[in-house]
């Protein structure tokens, strides 16, 4: 596959479709050098752009966090997003927004900086493994941990909190592993580097607190399918030996889904049937169109 700014198609950026290839910033650009930047991913099936305007207004809620505000209404970010998908020719894609300080001033303050913004799209299989959906991913221990919520703005989808899960995740496949699961400035359980993360025991769904990570818009639509299940989810702090107790893992994410994890370093989960469950009902949630055919 070509490099990403050598594609063919269109980028939305700052109002208008261009050229893939003439979506470009000056090397001066804030955001570049001082992580000034916020994003979103999401995920379309069978052109159906999934939890489309709950993201949106997620990126321009991370944007006041960074003490910027993005010139664009969710509604016309919703109607960007779709135009892009359309002009593209995509059913089943990724999609990014992307908002940005501009070139105009450099060095820590940025109050004369443009905000900019684009939305790409592009077709994107799998973030893991399919094989590992009967197996479960194999992860390890990250050794990096999430900030301290006095410390950096951890609620917002910020580029510059995702330069550790970079790190991490490297480490991670170096090692032969999946991916890299993280603990937070206490030493509790928090996430991946790119998925939140779920266990159960005795029927029981847990989850780590979301009080120094994003509380994941899959996270949260995983834990509503679970209680139409009538499965009882519970939010609560997790320490790492606790993981000795529990019996299945998953993780969830809009490029990740929902995948059951087979291992933590040495603590071994079976893919069971509540993890096989939840993934089946998200898929049918998010392509209802085949999963209705499929029972017909």
């Amino acid at each position: 596959m070509s490099a990403f700014d050598q594609r063919d198609g269109v980028i939305w950026f700052n109002g208008e479709l261009i050229p893939w290839t003439d979506a470009r910033v000056h090397l001066l650009t804030h955001a570049l050098h001082y992580g000034s930047a916020v994003f979103e991913g999401m995920r379309a099936y069978d052109g159906e752009i999934f939890k489309l305007t709950e993201h949106n207004q997620r990126l321009l809620e991370s944007a006041e966090m960074l003490d910027f505000t993005i010139p664009y209404s969710v509604a016309e970010l919703d109607k960007a997003a779709r135009e892009v998908m359309s002009a593209n020719h995509l059913a089943d894609a990724y999609i990014r927004p992307l908002a940005w300080r501009g070139s105009e001033q450099m060095g820590v303050s940025a109050q004369k900086t443009t905000i900019n913004v684009a939305v790409a799209a592009w077709n994107w299989g799998a973030y893991f493994d399919p094989a590992a959906r009967a197996r479960g991913l194999k992860l390890t221990f990250a050794k990096y941990r999430r900030p301290d919520p006095m410390t950096a703005p951890v609620h917002s989808k910020a580029a510059g909190l995702y330069m550790i899960c970079t790190i991490e995740k490297h480490r991670a496949e170096r090692e032969g592993y999946a991916d890299a699961m993280m603990l937070d400035w206490r030493g509790q359980v928090a996430e991946c580097t790119g998925a939140n993360i779920f266990f159960v025991k005795d029927g029981i769904i847990y989850t780590p607190t979301a009080d120094c990570f994003l509380d994941g818009i899959t996270r949260r639509t995983v834990i509503g399918l679970a209680k139409q299940r009538g499965w009882q989810v519970i939010e609560k702090p997790i320490m790492p030996e606790e993981m000795s107790d529990f019996t299945e893992c998953f993780v969830t994410g809009t490029a990740a889904e929902v995948m059951p994890v087979g291992s933590i370093g040495d603590y071994a989960f079976e893919v069971g049937d509540i993890t096989r469950t939840l993934m089946d009902d998200y898929a049918a949630l998010v392509r209802p169109a085949r999963s209705v055919a499929a029972a017909g």
